[in-house]
Protein backbone atom coordinates (compact mmCIF):
# COMPACT_ATOMS: atom_id res chain seq x y z
CA UNK A 1 0.00 0.00 0.00
CA UNK A 2 1.20 3.48 -0.77
CA UNK A 3 0.79 6.16 1.88
CA UNK A 4 0.86 9.76 0.70
CA UNK A 5 1.62 12.64 3.06
CA UNK A 6 2.32 16.35 2.56
CA UNK A 7 5.77 17.79 3.26
CA UNK A 8 6.57 21.21 4.75
CA UNK A 9 6.69 22.77 1.26
CA UNK A 10 3.22 21.44 0.38
CA UNK A 11 4.43 18.68 -1.94
CA UNK A 12 3.08 15.12 -1.79
CA UNK A 13 5.33 12.31 -0.65
CA UNK A 14 4.35 8.68 -1.33
CA UNK A 15 5.91 5.63 0.28
CA UNK A 16 5.03 1.95 0.65
CA UNK A 17 3.97 0.80 4.11
CA UNK A 18 2.90 -2.50 5.62
CA UNK A 19 -0.85 -2.71 6.07
CA UNK A 20 -1.97 -4.57 9.16
CA UNK A 21 -5.75 -4.26 8.93
CA UNK A 22 -8.70 -2.19 7.78
CA UNK A 23 -11.74 -1.92 10.02
CA UNK A 24 -15.26 -1.69 8.66
CA UNK A 25 -15.40 1.86 10.04
CA UNK A 26 -12.66 2.86 7.59
CA UNK A 27 -9.85 2.97 10.12
CA UNK A 28 -6.61 1.72 8.55
CA UNK A 29 -3.59 0.42 10.47
CA UNK A 30 -0.15 0.48 8.84
CA UNK A 31 3.33 -0.17 10.15
CA UNK A 32 6.48 1.66 9.16
CA UNK A 33 9.99 0.29 9.69
CA UNK A 34 11.70 3.69 9.48
CA UNK A 35 11.48 7.18 10.97
CA UNK A 36 11.77 8.83 7.57
CA UNK A 37 9.86 11.43 5.60
CA UNK A 38 6.41 9.94 6.20
CA UNK A 39 6.95 10.15 9.97
CA UNK A 40 8.25 13.72 9.75
CA UNK A 41 5.40 14.81 7.47
CA UNK A 42 2.69 13.29 9.67
CA UNK A 43 4.10 15.03 12.74
CA UNK A 44 3.61 18.36 10.90
CA UNK A 45 0.37 17.59 9.04
CA UNK A 46 -1.95 14.64 9.78
CA UNK A 47 -3.59 14.70 6.32
CA UNK A 48 -2.80 11.51 4.44
CA UNK A 49 -4.11 9.04 1.92
CA UNK A 50 -3.66 5.32 1.43
CA UNK A 51 -3.83 3.93 -2.10
CA UNK A 52 -4.34 0.26 -2.79
CA UNK A 53 -4.84 -1.36 -6.15
CA UNK A 54 -4.97 -4.76 -7.79
CA UNK A 55 -3.26 -4.44 -11.14
CA UNK A 56 -4.59 -7.82 -12.30
CA UNK A 57 -8.23 -6.97 -11.61
CA UNK A 58 -7.73 -3.33 -12.65
CA UNK A 59 -9.39 -2.01 -9.46
CA UNK A 60 -8.31 0.19 -6.62
CA UNK A 61 -9.22 2.64 -3.90
CA UNK A 62 -7.77 5.77 -2.35
CA UNK A 63 -8.66 6.34 1.30
CA UNK A 64 -8.23 9.94 2.45
CA UNK A 65 -8.24 11.12 6.03
CA UNK A 66 -6.34 12.15 9.13
CA UNK A 67 -3.56 10.03 10.57
CA UNK A 68 -2.08 9.70 14.00
CA UNK A 69 1.15 8.06 15.09
CA UNK A 70 1.48 5.22 17.58
CA UNK A 71 5.08 4.95 18.75
CA UNK A 72 7.10 1.73 18.86
CA UNK A 73 6.89 1.32 22.64
CA UNK A 74 3.07 1.45 22.41
CA UNK A 75 2.77 -1.34 19.82
CA UNK A 76 1.09 -4.44 21.21
CA UNK A 77 2.60 -7.88 20.89
CA UNK A 78 -0.23 -8.95 18.56
CA UNK A 79 0.49 -6.07 16.17
CA UNK A 80 4.20 -6.91 16.00
CA UNK A 81 3.29 -10.59 15.51
CA UNK A 82 0.97 -9.61 12.64
CA UNK A 83 3.87 -7.72 11.02
CA UNK A 84 6.19 -10.72 11.41
CA UNK A 85 3.56 -13.04 9.88
CA UNK A 86 3.18 -10.70 6.87
CA UNK A 87 6.95 -10.59 6.36
CA UNK A 88 7.18 -14.39 6.68
CA UNK A 89 4.36 -14.79 4.16
CA UNK A 90 6.00 -12.45 1.68
CA UNK A 91 9.34 -14.24 2.07
CA UNK A 92 7.66 -17.59 1.51
CA UNK A 93 5.89 -16.37 -1.64
CA UNK A 94 9.09 -14.86 -3.03
CA UNK A 95 11.01 -18.05 -2.29
CA UNK A 96 8.40 -20.15 -4.09
CA UNK A 97 8.48 -17.82 -7.10
CA UNK A 98 12.27 -18.04 -7.19
CA UNK A 99 12.15 -21.84 -7.02
CA UNK A 100 9.66 -21.87 -9.93
CA UNK A 101 11.90 -19.33 -11.71
CA UNK A 102 9.05 -16.83 -12.07
CA UNK A 103 9.55 -13.09 -12.42
CA UNK A 104 10.47 -11.22 -9.30
CA UNK A 105 13.33 -10.05 -7.11
CA UNK A 106 16.03 -12.71 -6.86
CA UNK A 107 16.98 -11.65 -3.35
CA UNK A 108 14.87 -11.49 -0.22
CA UNK A 109 14.74 -7.80 0.78
CA UNK A 110 11.98 -8.41 3.35
CA UNK A 111 14.44 -10.37 5.48
CA UNK A 112 16.52 -7.24 6.06
CA UNK A 113 13.63 -5.01 7.15
CA UNK A 114 13.94 -3.83 10.75
CA UNK A 115 11.09 -4.22 13.23
CA UNK A 116 8.42 -1.53 12.91
CA UNK A 117 9.30 1.85 14.42
CA UNK A 118 5.73 3.12 14.68
CA UNK A 119 2.19 2.56 13.49
CA UNK A 120 0.06 4.88 11.39
CA UNK A 121 -3.65 4.91 12.18
CA UNK A 122 -5.67 6.59 9.43
CA UNK A 123 -9.27 7.58 10.12
CA UNK A 124 -10.84 7.60 6.65
CA UNK A 125 -12.95 10.63 5.75
CA UNK A 126 -13.33 9.97 2.02
CA UNK A 127 -13.09 6.91 -0.22
CA UNK A 128 -12.27 7.32 -3.91
CA UNK A 129 -12.95 4.32 -6.14
CA UNK A 130 -10.14 4.18 -8.71
CA UNK A 131 -11.80 1.46 -10.80
CA UNK A 132 -12.62 2.71 -14.31
CA UNK A 133 -16.40 3.25 -14.67
CA UNK A 134 -16.76 0.79 -17.54
CA UNK A 135 -15.32 -2.02 -15.37
CA UNK A 136 -17.59 -1.51 -12.36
Amino acid sequence: MAVTTIDSKGFPHASCKGMIKIEGTGRVYLLDAYHGRTFKNLKQNPSASVTAFDEHKFRGFCLKGKARLIHEDELTESIVKSWEERISGRLTQRLLKNIREEKGHRGHPEASLPKPKYMIVLDTEEVVDLTPAHLK
